[in-house]
């Protein structure tokens, strides 16, 4: 099984550049047998463009959490903790590896699905 997260174009970029190793979430996909993430950039692009797949998720403090990935959070500091604004904890998915699709798919016409606010499962 994967899961589809909607992630801001401008990241899901940096996630296939190889600049962001980190996807950031305040909550996460409870089912821990996701091995792989596929991305939806959402708008303005609103096109999954292809798909990583998970080293580990960690779970920390936001202290913590941000001096683990920092060196390759993709986000600077003051970012990261208005994202986690009024949070305690936060997830950082740790991306292994990255595969970034030939042509962009449409989340309406190939998946049948609409964007998720969040995540979606998805079946193999």
């Amino acid at each position: 099984m994967k899961v589809l997260l909607s992630i801001k174009p401008e990241f899901a970029e940096r996630i296939f550049d190889g600049s962001k190793k980190y996807e950031f979430r305040k909550a996460i996909f409870k089912n821990r047998e996701i091995k792989t993430v596929v991305v939806y950039a959402s708008s303005p692009m609103q096109k999954v463009i292809g798909e990583f797949e998970i080293d580990s998720i960690i779970n920390d403090t936001l202290t913590d959490l941000w001096r683990k990935t920092k060196r390759y959070a993709g986000i600077d500091e003051d970012f990261f903790y208005k994202y986690f604004a009024k949070r305690e904890m936060g997830y950082a998915i740790k991306i292994k590896s990255t595969k970034k699709y030939k042509a962009p798919l449409c989340l309406k016409e190939d998946y049948h699905l609409l964007p998720p606010q969040s995540f979606l499962y998805l079946e193999e």
